[in-house]
């Protein structure tokens, strides 16, 4: 009998889905992993995820592990539960952030507009594009005559942790001195200065984040320190 739409089976035959080349691009978009992380992320067990869908605890645990290939059907009911599109499965998934900085790349910079520089510095986040932070280690030397230190300011927040030595600290009118594994968090839009308190280099840890401060609240007086941390220091 003719086909009456004049296709041919060999025409026929390329408009099929190839069940194999369907079940590889399942695979290599990793849905069922895409489907766990989905699930973990709301602490959901796969009882739970199954009320909620319709679907077995068995039959998502295979979902998961790939023994079996979803439908779009089963596929929607899913991403109806965690309030995603049916794209979200199928779009390609961006690469973590990895980057490993070896010392031995690592470039030793002075500080900047004070002769003799008080610290140097190595950044520890340089390979990392569009970072929202960028931490540092830096060694604060002693030096004989100990000039006034450069205070600056920069928007966002500064964290240190002293790994070794003395290093003291000027955050607006407060200063304090921090020993060998005392850490302190403060706002970075007061002016801050930091220089080597002993006899010793002091190395340190230095994170500075990106993000503006949060309005602060009104203060009761204008003698409330904005630097917290350092209210144990005074």
């Amino acid at each position: 009998m003719a086909n009456p739409a004049g296709v041919t089976n060999e025409e026929t035959q390329k408009t099929q889905a190839d069940p194999e080349t369907a079940e590889r691009f399942i695979a290599e978009k990793r849905i069922g992993e895409r489907i766990r992380r989905l699930r973990l992320k709301k602490s959901m067990g796969l009882v739970e995820l199954g009320k909620h869908t319709g679907l077995s605890a068995s039959f998502l645990s295979q979902l998961e592990t790939g023994r079996v290939v979803p439908t779009l059907r089963n596929l929607a009911r899913i991403a109806m539960v965690f309030s995603k599109d049916l794209s979200h499965f199928f779009e390609t998934e961006p690469s973590a952030m990895f980057r490993i900085h070896r010392q031995k790349d690592r470039v030793r910079l002075p500080q900047t507009g004070v002769e003799p520089p008080t610290y140097f510095f190595e950044s520890l986040g340089y390979m990392v594009p569009d970072r929202n932070m960028d931490p540092y280690f830096a060694e604060f030397v002693p030096l004989a005559r100990t000039p006034e230190p450069k205070a600056h300011m920069h928007p966002g927040f500064e964290f240190l942790y002293v790994l070794e030595g003395e290093l003291e600290l000027r955050h607006g009118d407060k200063e304090c001195t921090l020993d060998t594994g005392d850490a302190v968090y403060f706002d970075a839009g007061t002016p801050h200065s930091y220089q080597c308190a002993g006899k010793r280099a002091a190395r340190v840890i230095i994170v500075t984040m990106h993000q503006p401060p949060q309005a602060m609240p009104p203060r009761a007086s204008s003698t409330t320190p904005r630097f917290v941390a350092a209210q144990a220091c005074s």
